[in-house]
């Protein structure tokens, strides 16, 4: 193959500076590359072997970065986990995933100590200091920075929850590739987009503007992949409109993924502010995660230029892209199918439909067989014909563009997170003071959505603001608070027909009623 890939690029250019921490703090390829090889010795001098898993709970930066650069050279799955989650919620995606090694940064210790509690002491480390564990520099001291012997292809394992509220990993099996050959594949995701290797003959070195949180899957593929062409990897700690202007400009920066309240947050800037930085350098700003609103995704065209890109994509694999032409051409499509993607629109008889009809979206994409960590069932139950579907609603025009028309029935995005009503219904369920509950999105101008819960009371429990923070504050240490509703309404009964199936659209249409789609 090439001469892609951040080992072989780290090795020929060791002073290339790879990544820029939140604060500023800049590291050179050959400085990232020696720490990632000291820490795979440390983890085989624990017995781990290709197959094995390790879990980071670990902020933006480039902590999470060497555990990434690790775990892909070393034939390990690397699992980012959602710092919003509590003790429990952690604790369950490190047993569920069986990982050998569970990485957490100071700044997590309350939640990374409790989600701890039945791992073994021996494999727990930490980025300062957290109870309970070792030094992340225990781990690493003494070791050599050279290549390990017997290299080979890790991936990572993204946990996404499903509509049973348990998250599931999706996992690839590992092709056994030269670690450089597997990342160099990985970059045909950013090829689909034009994105160029690093350094443009004669110009300036490339830069990726990472400002979404890094357990996110497309943040670490889009990250991932840039730091593999050769690109500077720039990281935000938590989202600023200005301060992400002032990177761009500071660092050239020429690619970034974003979601739509991005866009909204930055637009909402004061015009001086938004003129007083030079965005100029930018060349793809890659969206998904949720529908843009094609008003905003209007001015930002016009702001910035013939750059802002979208696609539609899950975690499984398969997916569309739309230029910025195919977009005005289209306005409001989410794109036609990537080169080695397919799509397929069905009826609830899985029945393919004609062009222009709303079904099921099914989409598969060569080469990227994935199931669902212990749950051979799930897998099966969202494929047909060797095509997969997350259950989103949409059509095709005649000429391949999809235009999303209602996704999950329950699936809440906010924020570009997605959140899934059955895990917070379950958890509101419990409190004896509820005899029903139904968990919805509703219209949010910032978010796109926001958390609703309606709640029939149980007998004697009389509705009202105080039974609504009594039901919100029996959530603390259960569930992250991104997932607690934002706002509470009381009902008499609950609508279910006679087999219990709740009705949940009679309960969320009213919110909805003045809007041209429910999404």
């Amino acid at each position: 193959m090439g001469s892609l890939g951040f080992w072989r690029l780290a090795q020929a250019d060791p002073e290339w500076i790879a990544a820029v921490d939140p604060d500023g703090t800049r590291h050179a390829a050959g400085d990232l590359l020696a720490r990632a090889n000291r820490l795979v010795h440390g983890l085989r001098g624990l017995g781990l072997q290709d197959g094995d898993g390790i879990c980071g709970l670990v902020p933006n930066g480039v902590e999470g970065l060497v555990l990434y650069l690790a775990a892909l050279q070393a034939g390990w799955y690397y699992t980012p986990i959602n710092w919003h989650l509590t003790g429990p919620e952690i604790g369950y995606i490190v047993a569920d995933s069986e990982a050998k090694a569970f990485f957490v940064h100071e700044r997590y210790a309350q939640e990374g100590a409790r989600a701890a509690e039945d791992l073994d002491p021996r494999r727990r480390f930490a980025f300062g200091r957290v109870e309970g564990f070792h030094p992340y520099e225990d781990l690493v001291e003494g070791q050599p920075s050279d290549l390990p012997e017997g290299r080979t292809n890790g991936a990572t394992m993204h946990y996404t929850s499903g509509t049973t509220g348990r998250p599931k990993g999706v996992r690839r099996r590992l092709a056994g590739l030269d670690p450089d050959d597997s990342a160099e594949l990985m970059t045909f995701l950013l090829g689909m987009f034009g994105i160029t290797p690093g350094r443009p003959a004669g110009g300036a070195p490339q830069a990726h503007l990472i400002t979404s949180p890094n357990y996110h899957t497309a943040v670490t593929q889009f990250g991932g992949s840039a730091l593999q062409m050769g690109h500077t990897i720039v990281y935000m700690d938590g989202w600023d409109a200005e301060e992400c202007l002032r990177l761009i400009q500071e660092h050239g920066v020429t690619s970034t993924h974003m979601v739509p309240t991005h866009f909204k947050r930055l637009l909402g800037l004061p015009e001086e502010i938004k003129k007083s930085y030079d965005v100029s350098s930018m060349k793809w700003a890659i969206h998904a995660a949720a529908p843009c609103p094609v008003p905003i995704k209007q001015r930002m065209l016009e702001w910035w230029g013939d750059c802002v890109w979208e696609y539609y994509a899950a975690t499984e694999g398969g997916g569309t892209v739309a230029g910025p032409q195919d977009w005005r051409a289209h306005p409001g499509t989410v794109g036609s199918a990537w080169p080695i993607s397919e799509l397929l629109i069905v009826d609830d008889d899985g029945e393919p439909v004609p062009a222009g009809t709303h079904g099921t979206i099914y989409m598969k994409m060569a080469g990227t067989e994935f199931e669902y960590k212990g749950d051979r069932e799930k897998t099966e139950e969202n494929r047909l014909k060797g095509f997969f579907t997350v259950g989103d609603v949409g059509y095709l025009t005649e000429d391949g563009f999809l235009f999303l028309s209602d996704r999950k029935a329950d699936m809440i995005i906010s924020g570009g997170a997605n959140i899934y009503p059955a895990e917070i219904e379950n958890e509101i369920t419990l409190h004896p003071k509820v005899a029903d509950v139904a968990v919805f999105g509703i219209p949010d101008e910032e978010w796109g959505e926001q958390i609703k819960a309606v709640v029939e009371p149980a007998e004697g429990a009389p509705p009202g603001p105080d039974l609504a923070a009594e039901i919100l504050a029996s959530l603390d240490g259960r569930l992250a608070r991104m997932k607690w509703p934002r706002t509470i309404d009381f009902i008499e009964t609950m609508p279910r027909e006679p087999n219990g199936k709740l009705l949940k659209r009679k309960l969320r249409d009213p919110y909805w009623k003045d809007r041209g789609s429910a999404i």
